[in-house]
């Protein structure tokens, strides 16, 4: 989100999730923050910084709760972090025909996809619940990421051209 500020959207968040030390080196997220909600601190930070209308939503996303928290969307950027939300978001969007860009990372930040739910088959993490992007020691590639998705994004609005990347660090690689 950090890097679709200006791209004149309404953003939703869903994060069920609390700040914890570890993400703060590799999130948008500070010290302060620490023990709140992720979808709360976001929005409290990117609206008090940049003015940007953030919705925060504090459920985790189950089968169960999908329409209420995904309807009314018309476009949907996953960066979920596990299978099985991966798999909800997919169903719920490939159902009600909205599109979806999800962004995946590798838990050891050396590869990622941003791909178009067309293309899209989540996969399940070695571990579950396995640490992912954490310490910060990637994040100039996930700001790579961010910035690819961004653009993604940007294009997708603009005229509704819908582009898949894979990245690896230094490399940048079109897959649609």
């Amino acid at each position: 989100m950090l890097f679709a500020r200006n791209l004149g959207a309404d953003f939703r968040v869903i994060d069920f999730d609390k700040i914890e030390s570890k993400n703060i080196m590799s999130q948008f997220h500070t010290k302060m923050g620490q023990g709140k909600n992720k979808a709360k601190a976001l929005q409290v930070a990117l609206q008090g910084m940049f003015g940007i209308k953030v919705s925060a939503l504090t459920s985790k996303l189950m089968g169960n709760n999908r329409v209420q928290l995904l309807s009314e969307s018309d476009l949907i950027i996953d960066c979920t972090d596990n299978f099985k939300a991966r798999d909800i978001i997919q169903e719920w969007c490939r159902d009600m025909e909205v599109p979806c860009l999800h962004g995946c990372l590798s838990a050891d930040g050396q590869f990622a996809r941003a791909v178009w739910t067309e293309d899209f088959r989540p996969d399940k993490e070695d571990v579950e619940g396995g640490a992912t992007c954490e310490d910060g020691e990637n994040l100039p590639f996930h700001a790579m990421v961010g910035a690819v998705m961004a653009e993604v994004v940007k294009a997708f609005l603009k005229d509704g051209t819908k582009r898949s990347w894979q990245l690896v660090p230094g490399t940048l690689t079109r897959l649609t």
